[in-house]
């Protein structure tokens, strides 16, 4: 009985620390974000990035709406209702933050510069980070997660 309490102690434990790492990817993500918007380099006038990032947006919605409404929270945390492998889903397993990067990298492309590099990079970083959080714990959530996982991309079609 005591092995078990302590087991769900450092689980516990390992959850929090998770759900906080997740929070600050969040706000890294969005620091980013907000970094290539201050220094004006978030938008192009540039016809192919903006149709990138219309696509990145449409994704974003795609994925949001696929999703539903329980899907946001601040920290990781899996939800009731299902593990969702429709829509954008049956490719990328985060399709949302797929699209947060290909949205800052578009526009990070059509005014190159060291800050929007470091302002791209922090939104990826992030990204991961998040992701690396909410895995496991949607993996303990719902067993099939790791099927799922052999068969979909985590953030990049054909490369991760």
């Amino acid at each position: 009985m005591a092995r078990r309490a302590g087991a769900d102690a450092i689980g516990k434990y390992a959850r929090f620390v998770a759900k906080t790492w997740s929070v600050v990817g969040y706000f890294g993500m969005v620091a980013g974000l907000l970094g290539l918007l201050a220094t004006r380099q978030l938008f192009s006038s540039s016809p192919l990035v903006i149709g990138i990032q219309v696509l990145a947006a449409i994704l974003f919605l795609w994925a949001r709406m696929t999703f539903g409404l329980r899907s946001f929270h601040l920290a990781a945390n899996p939800t009731e209702g299902g593990l969702v492998r429709s829509g954008p889903y049956r490719m990328i397993r985060h399709p949302i933050y797929s699209a947060m990067c290909l949205i800052a990298a578009a526009g990070a492309a059509g005014n190159w510069s060291w800050e929007s590099g470091l302002c791209v990079a922090t939104v990826v970083i992030f990204a991961v980070v998040r992701i690396s959080c909410e895995e496991p714990m949607v993996a303990e959530r719902y067993p099939e997660y790791n099927d799922y996982a052999k068969e979909s991309w985590r953030l990049i079609p054909f490369v991760y």
